[in-house]
């Protein structure tokens, strides 16, 4: 992965197309049938306290991997504290979640099924008992994982990740570019291009994914840098960031850099979700991070070619999900 991410301070040194396979750690191979799992528990909404909230109900593999929303509206109605990154392409990020506070695919599948503004449940163990009711997952994590505890937490996730990991769009009109077909972008997608590296943006978000570099313990930036009237404005400083996870002052409002790869399609923007259009968002980004101001001309050319990071989207068949035959695993009241 470093060798994909060979860059020097601000500038790309070379315009990477992205990879057609995510990095698979060596402890959860990918298999077919694991994906497969993996799949049905992301559309499985029996593993929320409601019974109504799934992985997809907030990273909406339908659309650009997100909901649309400045924060998702969990169980119960109620509203989580963050926008909801996209999904697509999240196995290039070497840390999830804003703040990044899990190391890994794995770590983050668990995270949102007991968080009480999202999945809800009690505990991860009630979670998976909920598994061990349904004859039909239980067979397949017998035969994918063997073992004496074959339904655990931690090969549940081992499954989501591995799903995850599916979830990348090559072949985008910039990957097609970079890799020789000079017709594949506009002339003013080109000066975007050029506008975008000679201001120094691919310091953060870098070719190919354009995210932050692949560092064991993440990459985090803070935001906003510069005062500027956005930050009152969209409230930008309102979160502490990544403060909240570790405690220490030096890494308030530091964040993990997000992808830009279909960035045109996850409005709204920022970890607030307080920035409605993706034209805003690039004068947000101009005056709060680099401290210039952008003119009509240059704002579009970056636009431009923020568009030519959309990729084609694999197609995903629904999951037909276990049955439980005559009665329900989620709790009458």
């Amino acid at each position: 992965m470093a060798a994909m991410l060979s860059m020097s301070a601000g500038f790309a040194e070379e315009w990477l197309p992205l990879p057609a396979n995510s990095p698979v750690p060596d402890d959860n191979p990918q298999t077919a049938t694991r994906i497969e799992l993996g799949k049905q528990l992301f559309f499985d909404p029996r593993f929320s306290s409601t019974g109504t909230v799934s992985c997809n109900s907030c990273h909406n593999l339908m659309s650009g991997g997100d909901d649309s929303r400045a924060t998702s509206i969990g169980v119960h109605g109620l509203a989580g504290p963050r926008n909801a990154p996209t999904v697509w392409n999240a196995a290039f990020h070497s840390v999830q979640f804003w703040d990044g506070r899990a190391a890994s695919l794995e770590e983050q599948a668990k995270g949102p099924v007991v968080a009480q503004v999202e999945m809800g449940m009690r505990s991860l163990d009630d979670a998976i008992s909920r598994v061990r009711r349904i004859p039909g997952y239980v067979d397949q994590f017998r035969q994918i994982f063997g073992g004496d505890n074959p339904v655990s937490v931690d090969n549940a996730a081992r499954a989501v990740a591995a799903f995850e990991r599916t979830l990348i769009t090559p072949g985008s009109a910039y990957d097609r570019y970079v890799m020789g077909d000079k017709t594949a972008m506009s002339e003013q997608q080109q000066r975007g291009m050029k506008r975008f590296n000679a201001l120094g943006c691919t310091g953060c978000h870098r070719p190919p994914a354009f995210t932050g570099p692949w560092l064991p313990g993440g990459f985090f930036v803070t935001f906003p840098f510069h005062d500027s009237p956005y930050v009152a404005k969209y409230k930008l400083r309102d979160d502490m960031g990544r403060e909240a996870v570790t405690g220490k002052p030096e890494d308030r409002h530091k964040y993990r850099v997000p992808t830009l790869r279909n960035v045109a399609l996850t409005a709204p923007y920022f970890h607030n979700g307080g920035v409605a259009t993706l034209n805003e968002a690039v004068q947000v980004m101009a005056a709060s991070q680099l401290g210039i101001k952008l003119d009509t001309g240059e704002s579009a050319d970056i636009v431009a070619f923020l568009n030519t990071l959309t990729g084609p989207f694999p197609e995903i068949a629904l999951p037909r999900l276990p049955p439980t035959p005559g009665e329900s695993v989620i709790p009458v009241n």
